[in-house]
């Protein structure tokens, strides 16, 4: 395999448990390491250096079960690390699912889920993100809280802004507070958003000047599938970012879910894309494929 510019990949799939040859010599050592990993691995291989290597996990989850999905999650976490991760990226609401029942779904910002992620960064020395429902300072309602912690214990918080009022969230979560939450790690300058702030398109605008990547973790239902799609790529293109949506699959309070998340860069191309299946997408964030974007099609200044 020859070696190609930022502008050129090689995309590789392989499900691991069957025979599958990959072309590289460091495909088929990480297919080797994980072979009986039961989850799909899609790796978008860019031949720079410098740049942060995210991975997307797109799970399953056990309806309100804390204890059984940390522990199916904990291989997955493992195994992006492995494949040289900087940072993984779970589900909304990982541990428990989109369950209305906040009253026995939140817990504390030191309860189980939170050491449980702090334990999983310091183990592997990564970064690790995703979404619960943690209980509230000022009232008995939580917020749905994406965090995103370091390997040291630095925790990020962003709190979801707009409640899913269609399924009732308004009722069961209080809303953020801050529209614009930006982390930088590791030289990458981070937009958090989660699952239905996707829909509003003013949220990113705003963060777009300060951002090189959104985060978008969700439990999306597949009844709209086409509608997380699309405004994926929107947010993408529109913002010249790179979009990150990682959403689960299965089915839980009477939904199902199809996953199709999928990693989009500033230009609007598909990096890397998943459906159906529990999946870890690979992707490389290169903050000057962002500047270069920009400044060449300086659309955003007409804003």
């Amino acid at each position: 395999m020859s070696k190609r510019n930022a502008s050129e990949a090689q995309v590789e799939s392989t499900s691991f448990g069957e025979d599958h040859v990959l072309e590289d010599t460091w495909s088929q050592q990480l297919a080797s390491r994980f072979a009986r990993t039961p989850f799909t691995l899609q790796i978008r291989i860019l031949y720079r250096s410098g740049l942060m290597k995210i991975a997307a996990l797109q799970h399953d989850i056990v309806w309100e079960n804390r204890d059984a999905n940390l522990a199916r999650l904990e291989p997955q976490v493992t195994a992006a690390a492995g494949a040289g991760a900087r940072l993984v990226i779970l589900c909304e609401v990982f541990a428990t699912g989109f369950s209305m029942d906040s009253s026995r779904t939140s817990e504390p910002i030191d309860g189980p889920t939170v050491r449980w992620m702090k334990e999983r960064a310091a183990e592997h020395g990564i970064w690790i993100a995703g979404s619960l429902p943690l209980q509230g300072e000022e009232g008995p309602l939580p917020t749905n809280s994406l965090l995103v912690i370091g390997a040291d214990g630095v925790t990020f918080r962003y709190d979801k802004l707009h409640p899913f009022t269609y399924a009732g969230e308004h009722e069961r979560f209080v809303p953020g507070r801050d529209p614009r939450v930006i982390v930088s790690i590791e030289g990458v300058r981070l937009g958090l958003t989660v699952c239905y702030d996707l829909r509003f398109a003013d949220q990113y605008w705003a963060m777009a000047p300060n951002v090189d990547a959104y985060i978008v973790i969700a439990n999306w239902p597949s009844s709209r599938r086409h509608h997380w799609r699309k405004l994926i790529d929107a947010r993408a293109i529109e913002n010249q970012a790179y979009v990150i949506g990682v959403n689960r699959v299965g089915k839980g309070g009477g939904l199902e879910y199809s996953g199709d998340s999928r990693i989009v860069s500033p230009s609007g191309e598909l990096l890397a894309s998943a459906a159906h299946d529990e999946t870890m997408l690979l992707a490389n964030i290169d903050p000057e494929f962002v500047r270069a974007t920009r400044a060449k099609f300086p659309f955003l200044q007409d804003r």
